[in-house]
């Protein structure tokens, strides 16, 4: 199965969703799909949909599906690498009028090049390729999220000892 989620932000992401369903209707996916519309005016024909899922939908759907597609909201790409799954992320544009500006392009490239476990599509056309290659293009990919938590308390605690030994 295939999980599409284009978050809750109020803007429509009717762009990812009607190519999803034209990447079903043309059978470019086999997979069963269930897309999050939100607050997307575009209803999906091929794919099973619902506007808004519970968390507890949300994470289901995620540990259940083989490919998470998700917009550029960390949020929505951070649930599915939680569950060491490595999404396919589609960032917002401004342009499409899917958001007030482009910082999805900017914040999932500085992921993805960053932590190297997104994989990012900025030109939807690719999508069906990206999909077909899959398993492929993973095999190299880290499954784990990094966290710096470790070491930013390590360092933080250093600062406070600091200040209290003056």
């Amino acid at each position: 199965m295939i999980f599409v989620t284009v978050g809750t932000h109020e803007q429509q992401f009717n762009r990812l969703i009607r190519h999803v369903d034209e990447l079903k209707k043309n059978r470019s996916i086999q997979d069963e799909v269930i897309i999050q519309t939100g607050f997307s005016t575009y209803v999906p024909r091929y794919c099973k949909y619902g506007k808004i899922f519970t968390y507890q939908q949300m994470n289901q759907y995620v540990q259940e599906a083989r490919i998470v597609i998700t917009h550029g909201g960390p949020s929505s790409f951070i649930m599915p690498l939680q569950e060491g799954k490595i999404p396919i992320v589609v960032p917002r544009k401004k342009q499409f009028g899917e958001h007030v500006n482009n910082h999805q392009v900017e914040f999932t490239n500085a992921v993805a090049l960053r932590q190297g476990n997104i994989i990012v599509v900025e030109d939807i056309m690719e999508l069906g390729e990206v999909i077909q290659s899959y398993e492929s293009i993973i095999q190299s990919m880290p499954q784990e999220m990094k966290s710096h938590n470790q070491e930013f308390v390590a360092g933080f605690e250093r600062i406070v000892d600091d200040i209290l030994r003056k």
